[in-house]
């Protein structure tokens, strides 16, 4: 997170604690702004990570199958509502010559998913950088989520599951191999 004043920070949560009518006074509510500063450096850790640091890759180039990481968990902040969003996704590539190490996958899916995000660019920022870093011969990541901002308010659907998907190379060309993909994560 950058650099900023954390007290100055601290404040500010405590005036959103007020205008949404409690009492920053209350014993339970002392510490929360500074829980509130904490829990977010967790939460969106994303930004001071980058996905160039963790491309280790391994030469095999008698590899060519299909490579697929499935029902990642991941946890996420809308950008629109500031509300959580979590679900799975499914990550796969094939390879050109190098491979990753397998928690390479799940660690770029948590650079991106631990930033203020909409779900649709997770994916994409997914299999561009595999695209970029990794030069596979194709990319793809589909991911299942369910939305606070669905649940809690608005339209407040309990049990919708947003579906999103990104393919990119062989995976977008070749509809046997996609067909291969979303039999594999079924």
């Amino acid at each position: 997170m950058q650099n900023q004043n954390p007290e100055k920070i601290e404040k500010k949560i405590r005036q959103i604690i007020q205008y949404i009518g409690e009492d920053v006074n209350r014993e339970g509510l002392i510490e929360t702004p500074k829980r509130v500063l904490r829990s977010f450096g967790a939460l969106f850790a994303g930004y001071s990570q980058h996905p160039e640091d963790i491309m280790k890759t391994f030469e095999e180039e008698t590899f060519d199958q299909m490579i697929l990481l499935k029902d990642i968990e991941l946890y996420s902040t809308c950008e629109h509502h500031l509300l959580p969003f979590y679900g799975k996704a499914h990550i796969a590539y094939i390879p050109n010559g190098r491979v990753l190490g397998v928690s390479k996958l799940a660690r770029l899916l948590e650079i991106y998913a631990r930033r203020m995000q909409i779900q649709e660019r997770i994916g994409k920022q997914v299999t561009e950088s595999l695209m970029k870093y990794l030069k596979p011969l194709g990319a793809a990541c589909v991911i299942e989520a369910q939305h606070f901002c669905m649940k809690a308010r608005g339209i407040e659907k309990q049990n919708s599951i947003m579906v999103t998907s990104s393919l990119q190379g062989i995976f977008m060309e070749r509809p046997e191999v996609r067909k291969e993909f979303f039999d594999m994560i079924r």
